[in-house]
């Protein structure tokens, strides 16, 4: 499947992440990667990170940053990332979300990448988890 959009605003990213995942419904937990041209453009890249039920730790983030910093650098130049979690259930967004969150932003931050604000879905949502909602005096990498 080849999809291509503009995100431009946080209802663009939504969309695209619900067009790209199809119906909510998730049989384990992934977190996902999409690169983004400058101009906001989507690019073919697409990576899952399966088996991300428990939050990396900081020798995880900092491989993460390292990927990141290449995707922007050599794939996509000056592009930005955009995550999606994915996971089963129906609750709200979690402590562990919110961990995911937290390292993920804080991957971005040491790789000095633009990222846009992540998205977690599951079972029966798709929310945005913006780092001004994870509780402050948490330390994160870096």
């Amino acid at each position: 499947m080849t999809f291509q959009t503009q995100i431009r605003t946080q209802s663009d990213l939504e969309n695209a992440w619900r067009t790209l995942m199809g119906p909510l419904g998730f049989g384990g937990h992934s977190v996902w990667l999409m690169a983004l041209e400058p101009d906001g453009t989507t690019t073919p890249m697409i990576m899952e990170i399966t088996e991300s039920e428990e939050p990396i730790d900081e020798e995880m983030q900092a491989s993460l940053a390292e990927l990141l910093r290449l995707t922007t650098t050599e794939l996509v130049p000056d592009g930005r990332v955009a995550f999606l979690r994915t996971r089963p259930g129906s609750d709200g967004l979690s402590a562990a979300d919110r961990e995911w969150a937290r390292a993920l932003y804080a991957a971005c931050r040491l790789a000095g990448v633009r990222h846009e604000v992540l998205l977690v879905a599951n079972d029966v949502m798709l929310e945005p988890l913006p780092l001004d909602d994870l509780p402050t005096g948490l330390p994160m990498a870096g």
